[in-house]
């Protein structure tokens, strides 16, 4: 298998709802009481009455139809706007969603870091997250304990690390959980915009490190809105337009002027 991720056909629907919980249970009340006894008002817009506080649905495609395969030691630049899908793909790589059709493959293990707050829990100490962390891996305690030191000291958070993290300040949370990712040995590492937070030099050391893993033949899938990033450390590109896969190449110049160009609105 030549591949660490193959995605299929990938397509991710969730449900919007909208109207009636815009307006208080007063309202609401009252507007069901006067729909009753059909006295409601209504008001008309496009030539069709509309009642203000009717439930209604509509089909938001997060994904839609997302085809690409990331080879073993790839270092992958997802690429697109807000809104475009970027961390619906990587959480259904991390297997934290679930897609509403199409498949994914994975070869070896995967460790990632998304959102702030994704992995850890907020009672907990530090030491007793970065042990539940790499359990949760599939690590044994013995190993855990072999990469502890080093874990810590690269988060540069060694007087905070009993500390429960509920009190860390975002920068320091990254730091852990930036330091814990990279350092339990994963096949895959996800990435999502989590190193815009904290100071340039933890940037530069944590590119490094990335790099470092990479040259250690790890696949590692990058989300980062700093162009200068993607370009600097990345092989492969993917920008993602409304939920569509509008581009997949190895030309990392093409990616980043599709994304930052006028061509990258197509209709």
């Amino acid at each position: 298998m030549t591949y660490a991720i193959k995605v299929d056909h990938l397509s991710k629907k969730y449900t919007i709802q909208h109207g009636a919980s815009s307006g208080s249970l007063k309202e609401l009340v009252e507007h069901y009481r006067r729909k009753i006894q059909k006295k409601i008002s209504t008001k008309v817009f496009n030539n069709t009455v509309v009642d203000p506080f009717e439930v209604t649905t509509e089909d938001f495609w997060a994904l839609n139809n997302v085809s690409f395969e990331i080879r073993k030691g790839a270092k992958l630049g997802v690429m697109g706007r807000n809104g475009a899908g970027k961390s619906t793909l990587l959480k259904i790589l991390s297997r934290i969603t679930e897609p509403s059709s199409g498949s994914i493959r994975i070869d070896g293990s995967i460790s990632s870091l998304l959102e702030i707050g994704t992995g850890f829990h907020p009672e907990l100490s530090g030491r007793e997250n970065v042990f539940l962390n790499g359990a949760i891996l599939g690590m044994k305690r013995v190993d855990i304990q072999r990469k502890f030191d080093e874990i810590v000291e690269f988060s540069e958070i060694e007087q905070f690390i009993d500390t429960p993290v509920k009190r860390y300040s975002s920068g320091m949370y990254v730091r852990l959980a930036f330091s814990v990712a990279s350092h339990l040995e994963p096949d895959i590492l996800i990435l999502d915009e989590v190193l815009a937070v904290g100071d340039v030099a933890f940037q530069k050391k944590s590119l490094k490190k990335m790099q470092d893993i990479s040259n250690s033949g790890a696949t590692i899938v990058f989300v980062n809105h700093g162009i200068e990033a993607i370009k600097q450390f990345c092989d492969q590109a993917i920008v993602l337009q409304k939920g569509k896969l509008v581009l997949n190449t190895t030309d990392i110049n093409q990616a980043i002027e599709l994304y930052t160009g006028e061509t990258y609105d197509p209709k």
